[in-house]
């Protein structure tokens, strides 16, 4: 590909002491979640050209490269103790896999890392919990050394992937494929883009730059007479037929577009495109994308004929009733903070069942195996909190997403809403649990030196003045956070939280935000 891609790689003033000692395969991978304390790290951006590894001195500076080149020597130190297949495998996070060398090429530390891709096609705004498996997947891949591969699929989106669905998708225009590819890739980079050292001890593991790809950047250029010429006479037209997604179309009362039932073949190129000009040898995906992963491998064979292209798919993320987790009463449950606030994500993970939560973590999560079945035991044992796993869950999971400043948004925003919470609260905490308690609009001029029962009943916490006043001699009216003793009370300009908004409780759950204009 022309362009240059872009890399991370990180400079640490640490030193690497890396030993075989315990290293069982679940602590071979440690993969400590991203709580973990961060020390003496900063990044360094270079250019990564094709499949080179190694990037030109014009491009990054020699301590960039030294990073490159430790990568590589980590892993030769390691000796093949972080096989990321069996990590995988040990985590359910492994549904399928074309072929058993996949297994020997991971865990060679004689042989340069692997790269390994994931495609993600933009087909809104933001990625969704459904999507999180696939990150996780190739974040494992990238803990044990390799290379990460994002690929947004801004030619893709333009067909839409047929997978499991039983209608055709609507065909976006240039206009919202372009800006849904933003937001896609700007959340990749931010969370396969936080390149950090997990240690344990006297291990540590040096974690691989990711790279992101737009598949339209190949796309665009390419004619349809030479599709057909150079990819289309190696498919066969009985072999797309029988893959599952296609036959379950077929028989469908709506059926299938000429469009879709191309969609494997693209995606099939995608991956000999990779394959061939940056040296991408592995594929992952859900299980429902086994057919388009195997139609590329069977691609590479037939139009390059060469071995060495493999694919893996994951398991969905089911419950333990058989139910796809990842979608609420509202909706998808996005992983942008501007569709969905870190607070309401976290939110999702709190109310689990006890019976799914421990699985939850074991794919969620980077949780060692010894600690999920520390967690796990604790929850048989007398006096055990309810949900306090649950809170580990969505802990992990809500920072691996939103990063270390969205968990302590979601933290403070559940601690303000908690049933009597006498948290102190500043105007960033309120504005993060606005949108999951009603608000009332008022200008300053309308708030300040006005009677709190007045305005209670103006913003509709309660419904009349006397409700309000019986609720307050009753120590049950709270602003801020704070009892409210007085019927008399006066708003202050103390009281208004950096002159943006108030918080009015009425008992423990009924809560209401006053927004100053």
């Amino acid at each position: 590909m022309a362009s240059a891609l872009t890399a991370m790689a990180m400079i640490t003033s640490q030193q690497h002491v890396p030993t075989t000692r315990n290293l069982h395969l679940s602590t071979a991978a440690i993969a400590c979640s991203f709580l973990s304390a961060q020390k003496h790290q900063y990044f360094v951006k270079f250019q990564l050209f094709n499949t080179n590894l190694n990037p030109s001195p014009s491009l990054c500076t020699k301590a960039a490269q030294a990073t490159v080149n430790e990568i590589q020597r980590d892993r030769e130190l390691l000796n093949v103790q972080s096989n990321v297949i069996d990590i995988l495998e040990e985590r359910g996070l492994i549904e399928s896999i074309t072929h058993e060398d996949l297994r020997s090429a991971s865990s060679n530390p004689r042989t340069k890392p692997i790269k390994v891709y994931c495609g993600f096609d933009p087909t809104a705004e933001s990625l969704h919990l459904g999507n999180l498996l696939g990150i996780i997947v190739l974040s494992w891949f990238q803990k044990c050394g390799h290379v990460p591969v994002a690929l947004v699929g801004g030619a893709t989106a333009r067909i839409g992937d047929p997978s499991g669905k039983s209608s055709e998708r609507p065909v976006l225009d240039e206009e919202t494929i372009s800006r849904n590819s933003g937001g896609i890739r700007m959340i990749l980079e931010q969370i396969l883009g936080q390149v950090n050292d997990t240690h344990d001890g006297n291990l540590a593991f040096r974690h691989s730059s990711a790279i992101a790809i737009n598949n339209y950047d190949w796309w665009k250029e390419f004619k349809l007479l030479d599709f057909l010429r150079d990819v289309g006479k190696h498919a066969r037209v009985g072999t797309m037929i029988a893959k599952e997604s296609v036959k379950k179309r077929l028989q469908s009362e709506e059926g299938m577009s000429f469009t879709e039932f191309s969609y494997q073949l693209l995606q099939g190129y995608d991956f000999l495109h990779l394959f061939k000009n940056e040296g991408v040898s592995v594929q992952i995906g859900g299980s429902d994308q086994w057919g388009n992963i195997t139609a590329g491998t069977e691609l590479i064979r037939k139009v390059l004929q060469q071995e060495g292209a493999y694919g893996l798919t994951f398991p969905l993320l089911l419950r333990s009733d058989g139910t796809k987790f990842g979608k609420s009463e509202d909706g998808a449950i996005w992983l942008s903070a501007s569709m969905l606030s870190p607070y309401k994500f976290y939110q999702h993970f709190i109310g689990i069942p006890d019976a799914d939560v421990i699985v939850f973590l074991k794919k969620l999560t980077f949780l060692s195996l010894e600690e999920i079945s520390e967690l796990e035991e604790g929850m048989r044992k007398p006096g055990y909190i309810p949900n306090s796993v649950q809170r580990k869950l969505a802990e992990e999971v809500t920072c691996f997403v939103h990063g270390e400043e969205g968990l302590k948004e979601a933290l403070r925003a559940t601690e303000a809403l908690a049933p009597g919470s006498k948290t102190h609260l500043d105007w960033k905490t309120i504005d993060a649990i606005a949108n999951e308690v009603p608000s009332f609009l008022l200008s300053y001029n309308e708030v300040l030196n006005s009677s709190l029962v007045e305005l209670s009943v103006k913003a509709g916490l309660l419904p009349t003045k006397a409700a309000v006043k019986r609720l307050i001699r009753q120590g049950g009216l709270c602003m801020n956070n704070q009892r409210v003793e007085s019927e008399g009370k006066i708003i202050e300009a103390d009281d208004i939280v950096e002159n943006k908004m108030l918080l009015l409780s009425a008992g423990k759950k009924n809560k209401l935000v006053v927004r100053i204009a």
